[in-house]
């Protein structure tokens, strides 16, 4: 489902990196880990696209990422990946349920409420529908940002430090969720972290270190 071969990737010359390569199967549940500046966000961005490698190549789902226009681009990331992000990205003006509603309208799926809700309530956050972003904990906020990652059902999902900000109690819930979230679509999961709380979750694992 997902394949990188000879990934390289450099800001600048004291600030590159070149990355291991990765074969994960349809459904399979991967955790990158690995201290700050070791690349995992890097590595995270470039698999979603969000970077263009310097060298090598990206299989998502049988499509070579590299041969893809922006546009197209978009339009593959919106409908097959998912991506959870350190900060929550959440559009101010909107609230919850709308911030939800609005990643389906962009992906171009049809916008459904009761997905939303019923995904917002698994994640504890179902009184917090019509709330606005100002208004949530950095907690929940991270939560309402893993189910608009969520919410179209991705075939890859990409989460960068997803439970960073978490207690105990909600790291294994939202770990749990992506989990049996995966499962049920039969997406490939791939959590980058540092948080050693996640090893005993998961069989495939990669650590990065700062050079290779």
């Amino acid at each position: 489902m997902l394949q990188t071969k000879d990934l390289k990737f450099a800001y600048n010359d004291e600030n590159s990196f070149s990355f291991p390569d990765m074969n994960c199967e349809k459904g399979a549940h991967w955790l990158i880990l690995g201290q700050s500046g070791c690349g995992k966000t890097t590595l995270l961005h470039l698999i979603g696209g969000l970077l263009k490698s310097e060298s090598g190549s990206i299989n998502v789902n049988g499509t070579d990422m590299s041969a893809l226009s922006e546009s197209k681009l978009d339009a593959f990331r919106g409908k097959n990946i998912g991506i959870i992000f350190q900060q929550s990205h959440l559009i101010k003006s909107l609230n919850v349920e709308e911030n939800l509603m609005a990643a389906q309208y962009l992906s171009g799926e049809k916008q459904n409420s009761d997905k939303v809700k019923t995904i917002l309530e698994r994640l504890n956050l179902g009184a917090k529908l019509k709330a606005k972003p100002s208004k949530l904990s950095q907690g929940e906020q991270q939560r309402v940002a893993i189910a608009r990652a969520l919410v179209n059902s991705p075939q890859l999902i990409l989460a960068d430090e997803p439970t960073s900000s978490l207690d105990d109690i909600n790291c294994t819930e939202v770990v749990n969720l992506l989990l049996e979230q995966s499962k049920e679509s039969g997406a490939t999961l791939i959590i980058v972290t540092h948080d050693g709380r996640l090893k005993s979750m998961f069989e495939n694992k990669i650590e990065l270190t700062k050079k290779y």
